[in-house]
């Protein structure tokens, strides 16, 4: 099976600095990536990397067989979406507005809807669970709603791949699992996920891989989830946060205190 995105070599930064580097792995169809990493370790340069939105050091990307380089940003808008979470703009657009934006790679020069294209809108728009909010104003919405706008507005683009950055940020818990299980759904209906997070045990219980950050070497570890959590990198992702990563739980937990000895 052919591999919806894959790396060979790759690496990410800018012009004078390298921030993560030999990076390569294939992410399969219908499949749930989760990127883990501290702030700063390169998580946001590496999606953007992969997203086309900012060149690569070295190496190379391709998607669904064709390299990214090849792609013309209306053929790029075809086979991958992108949701970066974003609290700010578009109050103004109601939720089937801004839905229907994800569908200017295949509208003409006017982006006037045909009746096939307001049907794929609304169908994004009930894979999400918010059709009975398509006239809200995205002002009105809970930020759980907002977050579902995005991703339908990304299923309306109709691409194999869709990334994203930090779905779950700004969520309570219940909303949280509730992005999670909703990406999950749509990956078992063949769209191929990646996404970042600092949610981790959502994420790991919905992914099929992981690609852990180890900041000390500028590297990722990207594997099928059990063996990357087997593995013992999870450990080093975070190694000033004084936390360790406990396999029982799926999530990271606070080390012990050490007690000095008395003299």
């Amino acid at each position: 099976m052919e591999a919806v995105l894959e790396t060979h070599g790759l690496s990410v930064g800018y012009r004078h600095k390298t921030v993560l580097s030999d990076i390569s792995f294939g992410l399969r169809p219908g499949s749930v990536a989760v990127l883990i990493g501290a702030n700063g370790s390169g998580k946001s340069t590496l999606l953007r990397t992969l997203a086309g939105s900012q060149q690569p050091v070295s190496g190379r990307i391709s998607l669904c067989g064709k390299s990214l380089c090849d792609y013309s940003r209306r053929e790029l808008a075809k086979v991958l979406s992108v949701v970066f979470t974003d609290r700010n703009g578009g109050g103004a657009l109601t939720v089937e507005e801004c839905v229907s934006i994800g569908r200017h790679p295949y509208t003409g020069p006017f982006g006037r809807l045909s009746e096939e294209d307001r049907e794929i809108v609304n169908k994004a728009i009930a894979d999400v669970g918010m059709a009975n909010k398509a006239f809200r104003m995205l002002g009105t919405l809970s930020d759980g709603e907002r977050q579902k706008t995005m991703i339908a507005r990304a299923l309306a683009q109709q691409t194999p791949l869709i990334i994203l950055d930090e779905p779950t940020a700004f969520l309570d818990v219940a909303g949280r699992l509730d992005i999670m299980r909703l990406l999950r759904r749509l990956a078992d209906n063949g769209r191929t996920i990646l996404l970042s997070s600092h949610d981790i045990a959502p994420a790991i219980a919905v992914a099929d891989t992981l690609l852990a950050i180890d900041p000390s070497v500028g590297k990722i570890a990207c594997d099928a989830k059990e063996c990357v959590v087997a593995s013992g990198i999870l450990d080093k992702c975070f190694p000033d946060a004084g936390i360790h990563f406990d396999s029982s739980s799926g999530d990271f937990r606070q080390d012990a205190p050490r007690h000095c000895e008395a003299s």
